[in-house]
């Protein structure tokens, strides 16, 4: 950038607030949207409060595995309740406008979620890890103490770095139009707005989502190789089933939020496009919040078991 551009670019307003692009290109089909965006996000919010009920009421629910998944669908819950609510308003309305400030708080609860996803996500592989390996010692390397601590630690891993970080990119200027083309406070839509040269910023940024992202993850690249090599190694192919099939919720849940979060935080800007940026937060934002609940329920036979004891308990199945 030349001297006379920077100059142009400094005496430029700095902003008091934001304007989103989000949906508006697509016209009257926002409103189809916004009804298929509040169905979703209906089901993702009662589907996780379903299986976090279920685990209270269910004594046989109450392992490690079930009290990191009441973790991970309250975290779901509010992962989405960052996003949804404030973009089904923007389907409505026009200007579609966020102060600072509040745009701010929307990326303090979503990276903070974000990250400590990936951290609860490498605790559920830890603890299958413990139980397939090492079975007779599960109880004793998995104590409730233990699941506390793991917890915690994911939450506190979540609130500092991505506090840091968020606090560090809203001390930058902002100037210009302050239209984001998104449909909320991401991180690198947000950044692009700055005032000022943010090559060390991106540097920064991109660094701490290769430690933070990766490290999780290579935790349960890990965990899960220890996993396969016990499962081909167990006499009986009942064994085998079993074993595999109480990883195979966590694995699928693993993928899809990796998938999309790797595709978009660990790829470089140039490759950025509005298009691209917005199709795969759609996935990590809504889809996959919306899919946990489907997964954990469907695909578990422990959940499903509950749920029906329950159902058959209730008077209005013993009337029916």
């Amino acid at each position: 950038m030349s001297s006379s551009e920077a100059m142009m670019k400094e005496n430029q307003t700095l902003c008091t607030q934001f304007s989103f692009v989000a949906f508006s290109s697509l016209g009257e089909l926002q409103n189809i949207l916004f009804v298929v965006f509040l169905t979703i996000y209906t089901f993702t919010v009662v589907g996780n409060l379903v299986i976090i009920w279920l685990i209270w009421v269910s004594p046989t629910l109450h392992t490690p595995m079930y009290f990191f998944l009441t973790n991970l669908s309250f975290l779901e819950m509010c992962y989405i309740t960052s996003v949804v609510p404030q973009m089904l308003v923007h389907l409505l309305v026009e200007p579609k406008t966020m102060s600072v400030a509040c745009c701010a708080a929307q990326m303090y609860v979503f990276t903070i979620l974000g990250l400590t996803e990936c951290c609860l996500l490498a605790a559920m592989a830890y603890d299958r890890f413990v139980a397939i390996c090492y079975p007779l010692r599960y109880t004793l390397l998995m104590s409730p103490r233990v699941c506390l601590q793991l917890a915690a630690a994911s939450w506190m891993t979540g609130v500092v770095v991505e506090s840091a970080q968020t606090t560090w990119i809203f001390t930058l200027p902002f100037c210009g139009t302050g239209q984001i083309q998104h449909f909320f406070c991401d991180i690198m839509p947000v950044v692009q707005l700055a005032c000022v040269d943010t090559s060390q910023n991106e540097i920064v940024m991109f660094s701490v989502s290769v430690l933070f992202i990766m490290s999780p993850c290579l935790l349960i690249l890990c965990s899960y190789a220890r996993i396969a090599m016990a499962i081909v190694r167990m006499p009986s192919a009942a064994g085998r089933q079993k074993a595999f099939s109480t990883c195979s919720s966590h694995l699928l849940v693993v993928s899809l939020f990796y998938g999309t979060a790797l595709f978009t935080y660990l790829q470089p800007k140039a490759a950025h496009t509005p298009d691209t940026d917005k199709a795969t937060a759609l996935m990590y934002t809504v889809v996959t919040p919306a899919l946990n609940p489907v997964i954990y329920t469907l695909r578990n036979k422990e959940v499903k078991g509950s749920f029906w004891r329950i159902a058959r308990r209730h008077p209005l199945s013993q009337t029916a």
